[in-house]
């Protein structure tokens, strides 16, 4: 019999408070969020690891805010026009990973922080690390930074991960055996560029040798940093 392929799916992201996993790790920055419009000075820094939500948490602010999305590091573009976002609501992605010649660079931002809070404007940061951590090479904007309010998400507990993989196996068209999911929470590393490297990885391994995802799988393909174990 020939051998079937499975064909990728991509699955458009959902930035939706529904699909996002709530718990503990992200309460705080869940409770920020909602304070808007009341932010202090109409801004806020959400901060935390890589793949925790913080895309997730934004774009949906961004949705219900009807606000202006903005990626700090993107380059090839013009300069933003800065009269136009006065007043309005704006999302900057990425904000501590932005450089000389980016869309966004140290003048810009400057702007932006002084623009919120003015005449209904507000402004949300993303970034992975604290704004006292940002570099900033405009003396002005260092101590901008250092009082933004900032939001934190921590690293993934169980409900997050799960969520994580869960996503990551949606995306990629993969029905898991049910029992897999803990038998990948409790070897994986707790967070969620691991949690996605391992979906990845049991992906190409299914597609390769046509056979199911499952705990078998994992436990052929996958290095969990210990001893090897059973299936149990």
């Amino acid at each position: 019999m020939p051998r079937q392929f499975r064909l990728p799916l991509i699955v458009p992201p959902r930035w939706d408070r529904e699909s996002f996993a709530s718990s503990p790790t992200n309460a705080e920055a869940l409770e920020s969020l909602d304070a808007w419009p009341a932010w202090p000075d109409g801004r806020l820094a959400l901060v935390g690891p890589a793949g925790t939500g913080k895309t997730h948490l934004a774009r949906d602010w961004a949705r219900r805010t009807s606000a202006v999305v903005v990626e700090a590091a993107s380059t090839g573009r013009g300069p933003l026009d800065l009269a136009s976002l006065r007043g309005r609501p704006l999302l900057v992605e990425d904000a501590d990973r932005r450089a000389e010649g980016d869309l966004v660079d140290d003048e810009t931002l400057f702007h932006l922080i002084n623009m919120a809070g003015v005449d209904g404007g507000s402004l949300l940061l993303t970034g992975r690390l604290s704004p006292v951590a940002w570099e900033a090479a405009v003396p002005d904007l260092r101590s901008r930074l250092n009082a933004l309010t900032v939001a934190r998400i921590e690293e993934p507990d169980d409900v997050v991960l799960e969520a994580v993989l869960r996503r990551g196996f949606e995306a990629a068209g993969i029905r898991p055996a049910a029992d897999l999911y803990p038998y990948l929470m409790a070897r994986l590393p707790r967070s969620a560029p691991a949690a996605l490297a391992a979906v990845a990885a049991l992906d190409e391994a299914s597609i390769d040798q046509g056979r199911e995802v499952n705990k078998a799988l994992a436990l052929a393909v996958l290095d969990f940093g210990g001893p090897e174990d059973d299936e149990d």
